[in-house]
């Protein structure tokens, strides 16, 4: 009675740990694929020739900090979703622990690139002082040929005016541009660049900042599926030895 008992156990343990291990082996998979996404689309952010520009125009490169901590963190995890795989399938404790423990440096990084890369794109946030400063230095050096060609560049393609509004013209007793007002009422645009433009930087890093929540969520359930095999695998053991 107690050897069918145990034997009875010993099965069950042995199957919790193949769904455990099957699992894991899948979600590493996934985290893979979602690492690679997030890899693609934050190199697509950072090199893109156009947006590179305006970052330049402006002097806001500061907005680089958190994509570049985020492709770091996605190379990163092209070569953990392996170790991870393998350690799952040797069911090798060493391998699993290493493996919970690189899960929660991925974790650290992503969480560290997005708080960056959310200070440094979103309304409210520290990029704005960055985009006023360099908005007033284009008013006030308007008069020449080069900075006067990227600021109607910014005001026109965004259809913003000026840093905080129309007023910072006034106030600072330069002409209102042509590019400042609306090209079918001619009413000067209401809102200035700083607003305009960190909307605009928005809704591209919330996308970056969503993928990268998404696989730091994941690395954690990754870390607590190796321990959970860990110790699974240290009950199998002493099963066995009885």
């Amino acid at each position: 009675m107690g050897r069918s008992q145990g034997s009875s156990g010993l099965g069950q343990l042995e199957k919790g740990i193949e769904c455990v291990k099957y699992t894991l082996f899948c979600l590493s998979a996934v985290v893979w694929l979602v690492g690679t996404i997030l890899f693609i689309v934050s190199a697509w952010l950072r090199l893109e020739p156009g947006f590179q520009e305006w970052i330049e125009f402006l002097d806001i490169g500061e907005f680089y900090i958190g994509i570049d901590i985020l492709i770091v963190s996605s190379l990163l995890v092209f070569f953990i979703s392996f170790v991870s795989c393998a350690s799952a399938l040797m069911e090798q404790q060493l391998a699993l622990l290493v493996n919970a423990g690189l899960q929660g440096l991925c974790f650290l990084l992503g969480i560290i690139g997005t708080i960056v890369l959310l200070c440094f794109s979103t309304h409210d946030s520290a990029i704005q002082p960055l985009i006023k400063r360099s908005m007033t230095n284009l008013i006030v050096n308007s008069h020449h040929e080069h900075v006067s060609v990227v600021l109607k560049m910014v005001q026109e393609n965004i259809g913003c005016c000026g840093a905080d509004g129309p007023n910072d013209y006034t106030n600072l007793m330069k002409p209102l541009p042509s590019e400042c007002r609306d090209s079918v009422t001619g009413n000067a645009f209401f809102h200035g660049c700083v607003d305009e433009l960190s909307w605009f930087l928005e809704a591209r890093a919330i996308w970056v900042a969503g993928l990268a929540l998404s696989l730091c969520m994941m690395h954690v359930v990754q870390a607590v599926l190796s321990l959970i095999l860990i110790e699974a695998i240290k009950k199998e053991e002493v099963a066995y030895n009885r």
